[in-house]
């Protein structure tokens, strides 16, 4: 079938603007860059074009790019009518290049604990006192999987109490995120209707006026507490000028760009049956990706901590929005946890957790490590007995903690994790502010509060298939990677299934700090490398699963491309995976690559 001119001219310039979108361009700039500085020898200037599109295909973008152009038309054995709509269209997973029409219903439950009687309904006017928002949150995923947050915004639903037939339509603009947080990203029609029906309905005007003395107080809550933080501050600078130079955090921008109490990000928050203990949540948390806010010129660091529910649904985010999630699970958890922010190496910021034992026990819990380390402070003024261990926890400074009902300044003579004291009752050493205070603007109910934290999302993720999937990707990949190399490649099952215990055991190790099962793998990998044969294995860690993108980050390691590229006589090769799910989809990838071969002199 052959296109007109101007159908051809349309379809070029779909597939560029498609290119565009996917940033083709700048993956194969990148990855030009990367195959001259690791694949060529230092004295070879050119790269061939074949050798390009080896590397383009061995990362996955033929394929990816391929995957995209899925052109969808009526019939192609006919010709194309003459019409001026577009007869040609890429899928996507979020959108087309041309118009997208989101059309989705929620149910969504209505309700207060604090009411009482949970057997009967709420009448209208009981639930225009419920002031919660609904808070929605735009999310777009690309063809690599890789998620971006592209708006967040908080609806009042309250105005379908005053419709007459208790259903009302509206329309809201949607802003961007961040440093866009004052650019449209586009417009919602939503439509709400109250089920089942009410059986009385409210004024407009009964409802308008409720929504306008809520705002009132809200802004007069807002300003009293914002006097209060300042008159705090200054109290806080005449114990030391130099506090001035401390990390004291008392407000914090959203992904809107609004400045809230750092105390709003951190409520308690219970797992259900999703998460058996304390560390196991540090586990899930440890696995939610990092990612630090986008920054548009130099300057240093971009300022957004994300609501909860916006960090969850994208899942990654700043060390801030890690160390929110954590104190928020362990607080569920009975803890006595607060959020500390301060310094770690080089003076760079940081936010990491600390819990308070009964015992007196003063507890750090990295965030994006999942890594916990027991503090003991040192005096400076007495003479060590002993010299003192270095200590292995990577913070530096810390200027404040805080959680959902307590803010404190450290005003110690240094700020210095080594040697701060972390009583927190004793107020030469920690300047508290007013827990009243606090509590008027982010008590649950509260209305200037963030909205109540949704409850953690069972996981999605089929454990079993997505590891087998994994593996089997990676098979395909090494033995491609080989062939290129000429090298034939040969793969023994058994061998494979025997490395599932030594990655289940690395698991169990980063969740629960105690090592266990290696001497059972270790005598079974005896028994099944023959003498004169050598074992070589190399285990490594992700949280994302995508198989390309994990197989070129393997290949940079030379200890594993010494395995996946081993030489010699009776070579075989293994290799397993396995994934291990936690909620909101986030989960923990081990791959295990390993070789035997007779040793040759």
């Amino acid at each position: 079938m052959s296109l007109p001119p101007e159908k051809a001219s349309e379809l070029k310039q779909l597939i560029h603007q498609q290119l565009s979108k996917m940033d083709v361009h700048g993956r194969i700039r990148e990855i030009l860059a990367e195959t001259i500085r690791e694949e060529l020898a230092p004295d070879q200037q050119q790269l061939s074009s074949e050798d390009l599109i080896k590397a383009l295909r061995r990362r996955g973008i033929i394929d990816d790019v391929m995957k995209e152009l899925n052109f969808v038309t009526d019939n192609v054995d006919q010709e194309l009518p003459p019409s001026p709509k577009q007869s040609v269209c890429f899928a996507d997973r979020q959108s087309t290049l041309l118009k997208k029409n989101f059309h989705d219903g929620f149910l969504l439950e209505v309700h207060r604990e604090s009411l009482g009687d949970g057997t009967r309904m709420a009448d209208s006017t009981t639930m225009l006192s419920i002031s919660d928002p609904i808070h929605m949150v735009l999310i777009k995923t690309d063809i690599f999987g890789e998620t971006t947050l592209v708006a967040s915004y908080f609806l009042e639903w309250r105005s379908v109490l005053g419709s007459e037939n208790g259903v009302t339509n509206l329309t809201v603009e949607l802003m961007g995120v961040g440093t866009e947080s004052k650019v449209s990203v586009g417009i919602l029609n939503i439509k709400l209707e109250m089920y089942p029906p009410l059986n009385q309905t409210l004024s407009q005007e009964v409802v308008n006026t409720q929504l306008a003395l809520e705002r009132q107080k809200t802004a007069e809550k807002e300003r009293l507490f914002l006097v209060y933080a300042k008159q705090w501050w200054r109290e806080y600078l005449q114990i030391r000028p130099s506090h001035n130079s401390r990390l004291v955090k008392i407000f914090a921008q959203d992904e809107n760009g609004i400045n809230r109490p750092v105390c709003s990000y951190v409520k308690p928050l219970r797992a259900g049956r999703l998460l058996d203990t304390p560390r196991q949540a540090a586990r899930f948390v440890n696995v939610l990706g990092y990612e630090r806010a986008p920054v548009i010129g130099g300057g240093g660091k971009q300022e957004q901590w994300c609501t909860l529910l916006a960090f969850l649904c994208r899942n990654k985010g700043d060390c801030e929005d890690h160390a929110n999630l954590l104190c928020s699970l362990l607080l569920g958890y009975g803890l006595e946890a607060f959020v500390c922010v301060g310094t770690k190496a080089k003076g760079v910021p940081h936010a990491w957790v600390m819990t308070c034992g009964t015992d007196g026990t003063i507890t750090f819990w990295e965030s994006l490590t999942g890594h916990r380390y027991i503090h003991k402070s040192t005096n400076p003024d007495e003479p060590p007995v002993a010299e003192q261990p270095k200590p292995l926890y990577p913070y530096r400074t810390v200027g404040c903690v805080f959680n959902h009902q307590m803010f404190l300044g450290n005003c110690q003579s240094s700020d210095s994790v080594e040697i701060c004291v972390f009583d927190l009752n004793d107020e030469s050493k920690w300047k508290p502010m007013s827990e009243e205070a606090i509590k008027s603007v982010c008590a649950p109910g509260a209305t200037t509060s963030l909205p109540p934290f949704p409850p953690l999302c069972a996981s999605t993720i089929d454990a079993s298939v997505t590891s087998n999937e994994i593996e089997m990707q990676l098979r395909l990949l090494v033995s491609e990677h080989r062939k290129d190399l000429g090298l034939t490649t040969v793969w023994e099952d058994q061998l494979s299934y025997l490395l599932s215990p030594a990655l289940a055991s690395y698991e169990f190790e980063r969740t629960t700090s105690i090592s266990a099962g290696n001497e059972e793998f270790q005598d079974a990998i005896r028994r099944a490398v023959p003498d004169g044969h050598t074992f070589k294995g190399f285990p490594i860690h992700f949280v994302y699963r995508n198989a390309r993108r994990a197989f070129a980050t393997c290949l940079r390691s030379p200890f594993c491309e010494e395995i996946i590229c081993c030489r010699g006589d009776q070579v075989r090769l293994a290799v397993r995976v396995r994934v291990f799910t936690y909620p909101e989809s986030a989960c923990a990838v081990w791959i295990m690559f390993a070789c035997k071969y007779r040793s040759v002199l």
